[in-house]
């Protein structure tokens, strides 16, 4: 329903050139990067916010109780804090890893066709954070940042990972499994690990404090960085192309491990 409602709109902006051209949704164009936003919005509401809504609804519950939007803490609030900064170099390591992934020879078509899609998924990538100005700053901030990180916690951890945890009766084969999804479902191949990884780190903060405010915080902190690294590369004529860029030594990354599981198991017993 969002998707035809967001199509509606769309309609309503481009005429019919929006169906004598429907490549304009696909192909990256600053002109019709509205439409690339809207549609944004309208996935994350339509594929990740309805269902699990509709999910509370099916089980007779109160979406505030069935996903446990209990208030936050404000100790629990900084950890999460805490734990977002102290896990960034740590994310930057994986990502620079997943990068220089390799498939074996015989799987050579594969890697081309997901070198394919990642670098077609990154042009639309860059138009949607090209910024200039703070309002383009505020909405990347509320569609990349703030919607997803509601939409897709409370499907992925609220439904997900509720679904999941019931069916193999086992809490951490529901985090782990519904991280796989998580990362998946983004069809992005070489970014893959660090959102493997951050969805399970999600999920255990969903598990530990049995609210999902925080894990919503965390996503949100997460994307909000990387949406304003972006403001900031733009603003100073920086390029936005850091994915295969390193700024720790080795043991820094160490450190940022060692820190993060430490900062992982206080939220845990401070959430008891």
């Amino acid at each position: 329903m969002s998707i035809v409602l967001a199509f509606l709109v769309l309609f309503g902006m481009y005429g019919m050139e929006i169906i004598r051209n429907p490549a304009i949704l696909t192909v990256p164009n600053l002109q019709y990067r509205p439409a690339l936003q809207i549609l944004l919005f309208a996935q994350s509401v339509g594929f990740f916010l309805i269902p699990p809504v509709l999910l509370a609804i099916t089980e007779g519950k109160r979406i505030s109780s069935f996903y446990g939007f209990k208030p936050p803490v404000l100790k629990l609030t900084g950890l999460v804090f805490l734990i977002i900064v102290l896990s960034t170099p740590l994310m930057e390591w994986m990502t620079v890893v997943n990068q220089q992934m390799k498939l074996p020879e015989f799987l050579k078509g594969v890697e081309d066709w997901m070198r394919r899609s990642e670098d077609s998924l990154m042009e639309t990538t860059l138009l949607l954070l090209k910024m200039s100005t703070l309002k383009e700053l505020g909405i990347n901030l509320f569609l990349i940042a703030l919607v997803a990180a509601v939409s897709e916690e409370l499907m992925f951890r609220g439904a997900v990972q509720r679904i999941l945890t019931r069916i193999f009766k086992n809490p951490h084969v529901g985090i782990w499994v519904a991280a796989f999804i998580f990362s998946a479902i983004h069809m992005q191949f070489y970014g893959f690990l660090p959102r493997f990884i951050l969805g399970a780190g999600f999920g255990y903060l969903y598990l530990w404090s049995g609210s999902l405010w925080y894990s919503i915080l965390a996503h949100f902190l997460n994307n909000a960085f990387a949406v304003g690294q972006a403001y900031y590369l733009q603003k100073h004529n920086l390029s936005l192309d850091v994915e295969n860029v390193t700024y720790f030594a080795w043991y820094g990354y160490v450190i940022s491990f060692v820190l993060t599981i430490i900062a992982f198991q206080i939220f845990k017993k401070q959430s008891k």
